[in-house]
C-alpha cells in the first residue's frame, strides 16, 4: 500500500515553476547553481570519456565474467548492453582498436547469444542485440545476428503486442527492430515495432503510459493516476523518460526517411524534449522525479545524461534550436563532468537499478549503484553526441 498526502491541484506545479522562473521562489537545491558554460573543448570531452571508460575496462578485463550483486547474472544483461551502446558510440568518434576488440570479445564470450535464449520476448534480454548488430554492420559475420534475429522473428510470428509494459523496454528493443528492418529490407520489423510501441503508448495501464498533457511517460501501470507523488503530481521518473528519449533518438538514427511510422517517433521525440527544459534544476541536473523536486530531489547522472544525449542529437540533426538548447546541455554537461567524475574515472551520483525515484537511494558522489555499467553507458552516449556537436557546431554555437 502507498500512503499519500492530500492531492495538490495540478496548477500548483505550474505556478511553482512560474515563481522559480521569476526568481521569486528558490528551493534549497538551487543554491550555488553553476552558470551555464560555453561549449567544452573536444579534447576535454574525449579526455573525460576516455578516463571513465578506461576505469571500467580495467575493472572488467574479462567481458564474459558474471555480474554478482544479490545474485550472479550473465554479463549480456541489459545493464551491460547499455554500456556497450555507449562504447560503440565512443568508438564512432575515437576509433581505438581496443574498444572494438572489447565489444567483439563480449559477443564472442556469449556466443552472440541472448540472456534466456532465442525464446525470450523480454526487451531487456534483447538489448545486447543493438551492439551485436552494430558490430555486424562493421564486419558482417552471420553468427553476430543469428540469435537476435531468431528472437525477434519469433515475436513477428505471433499476434502478441503487449510485451513492452515498462517504458525502459522502448530503449532496449526498438533500435533492434529498426536495424533488422533496414538490414533485411523487410517492413514487417517496422510494423511490429510500431505495434509494440503503440500498445505501450496508448493501451498499457488502461489508456497508455504516455501522458499527452505533460508529454512525459509513466514508468508502468503502477504509476498511472490515481498514483501521485508526495506533492500531488504525476510520477515521471527521470531515467525512465530518458530511456524513451534515447529510444526515439536511436530508432530515428536507424530508420531511413519515409520509413513507416518514422514521423510518429520524431514527433514523440520533439514533444518530450520540449517538455524538459523547464524541469531542469538550476544546478544543471534533472531530479529523479521530474514533477516533484521534493521527492528524493538532487543531483543524478543517468536521467540527466540521457536528456543531454537526446538534446545534443536534436541540435546535430537540425531538429532543435541551438540557441535554446545549448545552454541547457552545457550546464548539464559541466555539472556532470565537474561533480560526478572521480579522479580514477568512477562515476558518482548514479541512481541504482529500479523503477521509481525512491529506488537506489541515497544517490551521492560516493554512492555505488548495484550495477555501474549502464550509468557509464548513458554518460558515453551523452559525451559522444556532444563531441559531434562541438566538432561541427551550429551557427548559434559559433557566435
Amino acid at each position: 500500500m502507498h500512503s499519500f498526502s492530500a492531492p495538490i491541484p495540478r496548477r500548483t506545479f505550474a505556478q511553482t515553476l512560474g515563481l522559480l522562473g521569476a526568481g521569486l521562489l528558490l528551493p534549497d537545491w538551487a543554491a550555488a547553481a553553476p552558470q551555464a558554460a560555453k561549449l567544452p573543448r573536444k579534447k576535454d570531452i574525449l579526455k573525460v570519456l576516455t578516463l571513465t571508460n578506461s576505469y571500467f575496462m580495467q575493472k572488467w578485463p574479462d567481458t564474459g565474467k558474471e555480474i554478482v550483486t544479490n545474485k550472479a547474472r550473465p554479463s549480456n544483461i541489459w545493464t551491460r548492453a547499455v554500456y556497450y551502446e555507449g562504447l560503440m558510440a565512443l568508438y564512432g568518434v575515437d576509433k581505438q582498436k581496443r574498444y572494438y576488440d572489447y565489444a567483439v570479445d563480449w559477443g564472442q564470450k556469449h556466443q552472440w547469444g541472448l540472456n534466456r535464449g532465442v525464446e525470450t520476448r523480454n526487451a531487456d534480454n534483447q538489448c545486447c542485440g543493438q551492439t551485436y548488430l552494430a558490430l555486424h554492420a562493421i564486419d558482417p559475420q552471420p553468427e553476430r545476428v543469428r540469435d537476435i534475429k531468431a528472437s525477434i522473428d519469433r515475436m513477428l510470428q505471433t499476434e502478441q503486442v503487449d510485451d513492452w509494459w515498462w517504458i525502459d523496454a522502448l530503449q532496449m528493443a526498438m533500435p533492434v527492430f529498426a536495424r533488422l528492418g533496414v538490414l533485411y529490407q523487410e517492413e514487417r520489423y517496422f510494423e511490429k515495432l510500431f505495434q509494440l510501441y503503440d500498445y505501450a503508448k496508448t493501451r498499457h495501464g488502461g489508456n497508455g503510459l504516455f501522458n499527452p498533457e505533460d508529454n512525459l511517460w509513466w514508468r508502468d501501470k503502477d504509476f498511472v493516476p490515481p498514483y501521485r507523488e508526495p506533492n500531488g503530481e504525476d510520477c515521471y521518473w527521470a531515467r525512465g523518460n530518458g530511456w524513451v528519449v534515447a529510444a526515439m533518438v536511436r530508432t530515428l538514427s536507424i530508420l531511413p526517411a519515409g520509413a513507416p511510422h518514422r514521423e510518429e517517433y520524431q514527433q514523440m521525440y520533439l514533444r518530450m524534449v520540449q517538455a524538459l527544459p523547464r524541469l531542469q534544476r538550476p544546478d544543471g541536473y534533472w531530479n529523479v522525479s521530474l514533477h516533484d523536486p521534493t521527492h528524493f530531489g538532487g543531483k543524478e547522472l543517468t536521467g540527466t545524461a540521457l536528456f543531454v544525449y537526446g538534446m545534443a542529437w536534436g541540435i546535430n540533426q537540425g531538429l532543435l534550436d541551438a540557441k535554446q538548447y545549448l545552454p541547457i546541455i552545457t550546464k548539464a554537461w559541466t555539472a556532470m563532468t565537474t561533480e560526478c567524475v572521480h579522479k580514477d574515472g568512477f562515476l558518482g551520483y548514479v541512481q541504482g537499478t529500479g523503477k521509481e525515484p525512491k529506488d537506489g537511494q541515497p544517490v551521492t558522489y560516493d554512492s555505488r549503484p548495484d550495477f555501474e555499467d549502464y550509468g557509464l553507458g548513458c554518460f558515453l552516449l551523452a559525451g559522444t553526441e556532444l563531441y559531434k556537436l562541438v566538432d561541427n557546431p551550429p551557427a548559434a554555437a559559433k557566435s
